[in-house]
């Protein structure tokens, strides 16, 4: 049964049999699955009153389920970043390019400090703890901890928990083979320029694996695959065989058709540090990207 409230900004529901959440959704509320899912992600649904976000809270017969009208997520009101996933232990996000992931120097423009202002504004007493970077200029999915305990686990078994781990980049030139894995050590020296060696050079081994989506004779379309997560890891090892990340200032070659460092964390798979439920997130690779290969 539904029912509208007087405001209008929410349909009302009664539950009338045992159901997890999204697949009751599905069943009952009007509109496509992506915007059903993007409203219980944006905490638009509320069982019994109180916002949820989890698709498979059980539900029963007798509970109260309202659905929002409008997208709940308009606290959060970025050109920067959107929020894609929130519960009380963890925030997932997508960055934009120009913006930090956590203040540096005299910036005061990066995302932690975006998530703390939603935090205050939205009433929830929790701050955003940093889980893991990725660079100014790098756009894509980010998980953001919402207390020390949920971030003490990410950091401490980020390996266990994150079981896939992907990135797109427009690469300079025409990928000579369609995968493969490249693999050498990079270290740090003073100036903060990661340089890679074949042997043992003091610093951290890093292994990226590589599958060619697309290809030109300017251009690739290339899918990364991180076993370690090392600094610039793919920017280094994509100039290291010759094919460097179009727009990258540092380490490419000058090639920059799309004016932005053409690099963006599109997967992003791991296990709820506390539910341990597998979560799975995707970011539709950037159309400027597949433009340079239609």
């Amino acid at each position: 049964m539904r029912y509208n409230n007087h405001r209008g900004e929410y349909d009302y529901y009664e539950v009338h049999e045992n159901a997890p959440l999204l697949e009751w959704l599905l069943a009952n509320v009007k509109g496509s699955k992506n915007k059903i899912k993007d409203t219980l992600q944006g905490r638009g649904v509320k069982v019994n009153g109180k916002v949820v976000t989890q698709f498979d809270t059980p539900l029963s017969p007798g509970m109260k389920v309202s659905i929002s009208k409008t997208k709940r997520n308009d606290q959060l009101k970025s050109r920067y970043m959107k929020i894609v996933y929130e519960d009380r232990f963890l925030v997932v996000i997508e960055k934009n390019v120009g913006i930090l992931s956590m203040a540096a120097g005299h910036s005061s423009l990066n995302v932690k400090s975006l998530l703390d202002k939603y935090f205050v504004k939205t009433r929830q007493k929790c701050r955003a703890h940093v889980v893991h970077r990725l660079d100014r200029d790098t756009s894509g999915l980010m998980i953001y901890a919402k207390d020390m305990e949920t971030e003490q686990i990410l950091e401490h078994e980020w390996h266990d928990i994150v079981y896939d781990r992907r990135y797109v980049a427009v690469v300079s030139g025409e990928m000579e083979n369609d995968e493969g894995t490249i693999a050498n050590w990079l270290k740090d020296n003073k100036a903060y320029f990661t340089y890679s060696s074949p042997v043992d050079n003091g610093g951290k081994y890093a292994i990226t694996h590589y599958h060619t989506l697309d290809r030109t004779v300017d251009h690739s379309l290339v899918e990364f695959r991180l076993e370690t997560g090392r600094k610039n890891q793919i920017r280094v090892h994509t100039a290291d065989m010759g094919h460097p990340v179009c727009g990258d200032v540092k380490y490419g070659n000058g090639d920059d058709p799309l004016h932005r460092l053409c690099l963006h964390a599109y997967v992003l798979c791991f296990y709820h540090p506390i539910t341990h439920e597998p979560m799975e997130f995707t970011s539709p690779i950037p159309s400027s990207f597949r433009h340079l290969f239609k």
